[in-house]
């Protein structure tokens, strides 16, 4: 077994950080003074994020464990493997995702469960691995990254939406298990993040105006945005949060109608 490195660095490991928020938050949280370890099945986009970091701050350790989160055993060895290579581990963030544009008329057994392996079921079982480790220090985060469509459905990503619902629920679960470790447990709910993975519908352009209009600040946030906001729940400011679920939406989720309805209704005020 190698021995591990016994970094004075907090660590944190972080999954999908191929690219996205999970590569923009590996970046900004080496910003911050964090030895990182990251994953993807995405090989080559997982060395790109290696080499950010480098640039960002060569003295940053960097971890890279390429491999697929339905599998279960590389899942699980995720969390032993950062700790053997640092000798702790500070902070997790679940963020891989997968999903299919499709509704429940037409989702296949296969997609329905390939979208449950990857984020839901693997979050569950590498958040009991860090665990064990978070509580011998008596310390730690787990930050799940969840979606307003677990709560606001599109009803052609189905599986994604009911995936994140019960990411968001496990997140409560844990906070209750392993409050007491002083291990924190919190879903950040993403709203219209500007990634690779939302350009994958087939009308995005007319979908981002229209969900622009909707948006308080009628904009989309970016990767680095979001990423800001996972390291602030990393922080000794957000110490007290645990068990909930923080919403990053730009206003949109509780909006009831677009900023272009309202101005036919008050033209001098929207």
């Amino acid at each position: 077994m190698q021995q591990p490195n016994n970094t004075s660095k907090p660590v944190v490991l972080i999954t999908g950080a191929a690219g996205g928020v999970g590569a923009a938050a590996a970046q900004e949280m080496a910003r911050r003074g964090y030895d990182v370890a990251i994953t993807d099945i995405n090989e080559t986009g997982l060395q790109s994020t290696g080499a950010a970091i480098h640039q960002i701050n060569p003295a940053i350790k960097v971890l890279l464990l390429p491999g697929d989160l339905c599998d279960l055993d590389f899942t699980q060895s995720m969390a032993k493997s950062t700790f053997d290579h640092f000798g702790r581990i500070d902070v997790l963030v679940n963020n891989a995702a997968w999903r299919e544009l499709v509704t429940m008329r037409h989702v296949s057994v296969e997609s329905w469960e390939k979208t449950i392996r990857i984020m839901l079921t693997a979050p569950a079982f590498l958040s009991r691995q860090c665990a064990v480790y978070m509580e011998s220090a008596k310390r730690g985060l787990i930050i799940n990254i969840s979606s307003i469509q677990a709560q606001q459905t599109s009803s052609f990503a189905t599986p994604y939406a009911v995936a994140k619902a019960g990411l968001e629920t496990l997140t409560f679960d844990l906070a209750g298990l392993y409050g007491a470790a002083e291990i924190r447990v919190v879903a950040l709910a993403l709203g219209a993040v500007d990634t690779e993975l939302s350009q994958d519908y087939s009308d995005s352009d007319d979908m981002r105006a229209a969900s622009e209009d909707i948006i308080a600040l009628g904009r989309w946030t970016d990767a680095a945005e979001a990423a800001r906001t996972i390291a602030w729940l990393a922080s000794a400011d957000a110490s007290y949060i645990t068990g909930t679920v923080i919403t990053a939406d730009g206003g949109w989720v509780h909006q009831h109608m677009g900023r272009s309805a309202r101005r036919k209704i008050f033209p001098e005020e929207f």
